[in-house]
């Protein structure tokens, strides 16, 4: 059941299967954003701790450990029991990520169910991951191993933070690689706790490891690491280029990014106006607005948008915002002072570049950083809540005539991570499918995001894949073995 003050057992740095303090004695405070006030002291890990973590997860990876002789079996097993545990779990985590996060305690608590699903599925293809048998032309015998790439950086976001910790986690794990993970500085706490419960699930030391930290110490140490072999993060796009470059320089390391977005839901004039304004709703406000592929742009065909605009207005004036711990809250507030801010500034520009507020627009209460579900109409293309990640509750609705027209639209901006199209028409569902660049694209639904499917960005939006078959890729080498073959005579 909900509760506002969860006991935290861990809050300190994780490496090879214990916890410790930080080399340097630091700390970092984390915060709760219902209040702005102080949660509790974490163990802050820099470059002396991420070599301690990388040290332990390369002799975890090394051949005759523990870890490298258990079979693909066995690491399905250990998968399973860690869903397992998170089931047993599932309240205390969804209390510490709502406190942590701000989201609430009912959506923390789908999060988990959301990462249990996506651990069990990870598991189940430990033993599927294989190579071929391939003809050539030489007449020898062609064979091709897949086998883990080693020991792995993650650097993971706060708005998800433990579904975005299990994302990492699954492929990793199932494909044989051992971790060395740094939680968002903003919401340290479940990660901390999962790596207890990695611990109890039966992982070898070294597997796993959790450094809290910052990113310009712990953050870069990961991806400057020269023993480091891939990274993992997700995060914003101007992050994922300083990570790019350290992995660039550092030993080419292999790189995977899932990044910002402004994704758009185009609603055509022959959908159910109120079903749509449903939609486009949740598209963009759930999870406070702080998703990568929030559906921040609602494009609108001119015959229905007035009615659009109306329904719209009523949706965000009747969400409820507030203590994340009410179960009839559907809207917490943003993860920090720093968020808060820059939501509050691109509220702002909108509002002087000539947008009409139609709900919201501005803080709610004094205490903590919650923000109205703000809906602007008589949004152009050219202003500033177009073009940038917003990252918060604000929706965006611009109108359009025809299709050619939005799929140009739609397509003008420098992010592709995701795109909705609501529509009765199949034929202009596939043709907008088939034009938009984006990596996901949702027909009359929106976030359908699955452990099965793979996810990812367009343009900068991204690099590589997480989830489904694809996901995998990232954490294996392919080896090719060619055997010279004895002719018959």
């Amino acid at each position: 059941m909900a509760n506002p003050n969860p006991v935290i057992k861990y809050t300190q740095l994780f490496i090879n299967n214990q916890f410790i303090d930080a080399e340097s004695k630091k700390k970092f405070s984390t915060i709760n954003p219902s209040t702005g006030k102080i949660i509790i002291d974490i163990a802050e890990g820099d470059k002396a701790d991420v070599n301690k973590a990388v040290a332990a997860a390369k002799a975890a990876f090394t051949r005759g450990a523990p870890w490298r002789v258990l079979n693909a079996s066995g690491r399905g097993l250990l998968i399973n029991k860690l869903a397992d545990l998170m089931e047993r779990d599932a309240e205390h985590l969804a209390n510490l990520e709502a406190l942590d996060n701000g989201k609430t305690y009912v959506s923390a608590l789908g999060d988990i169910e959301a990462s249990v699903g996506c651990l069990r599925y990870h598991a189940g293809w430990c033993d599927k991951i294989h190579g071929n048998t391939i003809p050539t032309d030489d007449g020898n015998l062609a064979i091709t191993r897949k086998e883990p790439i080693g020991v792995v950086g993650q650097i993971i976001s706060w708005n998800y933070p433990i579904l975005m910790l299990v994302w990492k986690w699954g492929p990793a794990l199932a494909t044989g690689c051992t971790i060395v993970l740094k939680p968002a500085e903003q919401t340290p706490l479940t990660a901390l706790y999962m790596a207890a419960l990695a611990k109890e699930a039966g992982f070898p030391p070294g597997v796993v490891n959790v450094i809290p930290g910052y990113g310009p110490t712990a953050g870069a140490a990961i991806s400057d690491h020269p023993d480091i072999r891939k990274i993992a993060f997700t995060g914003s796009t101007e992050i994922g280029h300083l990570i790019m470059g350290a992995a660039a320089k550092s030993n080419l390391k292999r790189v995977t990014l899932e990044l910002s977005g402004k994704s758009p839901v185009v609603v055509f004039d022959d959908a159910n106006v109120k079903e749509a304004a449903a939609i486009a709703h949740q598209a963009v406000f759930g999870n406070q607005g702080q998703s990568c592929c929030s559906g921040s742009r609602t494009f609108v065909q001119a015959k229905i948008y007035d009615e659009f605009v109306k329904l719209s207005k009523e949706l965000a004036l009747n969400r409820k915002v507030g203590d994340p711990f009410d179960k009839t809250v559907v809207q917490g507030p943003q993860v920090d002072q720093e968020m808060f801010d820059k939501i509050i500034g691109l509220i702002k520009s909108g509002k002087d570049e000539g947008a009409i507020v139609e709900a919201g627009g501005e803080r709610q209460g004094t205490v903590g950083f919650f923000i109205k579900p703000t809906v602007f109409s008589n949004v152009k293309d050219q202003m500033r809540i177009a073009k940038e990640e917003i990252f918060g509750p604000v929706q965006s609705i611009f109108k359009f005539n025809t299709i050619e027209e939005i799929i140009e639209r739609a397509n003008n901006t420098t992010y592709g991570l995701a795109a909705g199209v609501i529509t009765n028409d199949i034929n202009k569902a596939l043709q907008f499918c088939e034009s938009i660049e984006a990596g996901s694209v949702w027909v009359n639904c929106y976030d359908a995001i699955t452990p099965q499917t793979p996810f990812g960005g367009y343009k900068k939006s991204g690099i590589g894949r997480e989830l489904g078959e694809d996901g995998l890729d990232a954490y294996l080498e392919t080896k090719t073995i060619s055997i010279k073959m004895p002719r018959l005579k």
